[in-house]
């Protein structure tokens, strides 16, 4: 495959091409070969979503698919260490508290333990740069053979799908957070060069 000049995209790229329901990522996954149950991060980590909480609930991390509703419904992790007294740009509805934001913080690969945070409107991130969306670069596994791997993910990963997509010749899987482990596991599962992980917690620092 020959890599040219990269193509430069949001951060939030792949929000809002859910390959299932809001409130389905959980943190119970089965063991496969290569990836732990409980993937942590070594360091701090950053991400973008919105953080919820219903009533009386511990509040929560949405890093996927928002149910378009009023107030809105989606699910994640439990964030810790989070004070709507301090937040700013929050709503609140029918005892459901929310609002968006860019998190940094710790990741024990259940928990999301908040140091710090801002308004997502607020927020200048760095674009990405993912050289795989250049068409020069498109992947050549078949369409309908991409379309079985994310139904199948869909259905039955061993770890939380976020979000898929189908996009420039590849499957496109949005996870909590990968240490490398989940991208080695793609590769070694399904075709070479048709899966592509990306985690919408980051390393940082």
């Amino acid at each position: 495959m020959r890599f040219v000049l990269p193509v430069v995209v949001s951060a939030l790229l792949l929000a809002g091409c859910a390959s299932g329901p809001a409130d389905q990522p959980q943190n119970t996954t089965p063991s496969i070969p290569g990836v732990d149950d409980v993937i942590a991060a070594p360091g701090e980590v950053q991400g973008q979503g919105t953080v919820i909480q219903v009533g009386d609930a511990p509040p929560q991390l949405c890093l996927g698919a928002i149910a378009e509703s009023y107030p809105p419904q989606c699910g994640g992790p439990e964030i810790t260490g989070w004070d709507w007294a301090t937040a700013e740009g929050f709503e609140t509805s029918g005892g459901v508290t929310w609002g968006a934001y860019v998190v940094t913080g710790g990741w024990d690969g259940i928990t999301f333990s908040a140091t710090s945070s801002m308004m997502l409107a607020l927020y200048d991130p760095m674009p990405v740069v993912e050289p795989l969306l250049d068409p020069e670069n498109a992947g050549d596994t078949d369409p309908t053979e991409l379309e079985r791997i994310q139904t199948e993910l869909g259905d039955s990963a061993p770890f939380t799908v976020l979000e898929s997509s189908i996009q420039n010749g590849y499957l496109w899987v949005r996870v909590i957070y990968d240490d490398g482990s989940i991208q080695r596991w793609a590769n070694e599962t399904y075709l070479p060069d048709a899966v592509v992980i990306r985690a919408a917690l980051r390393d940082i620092g």
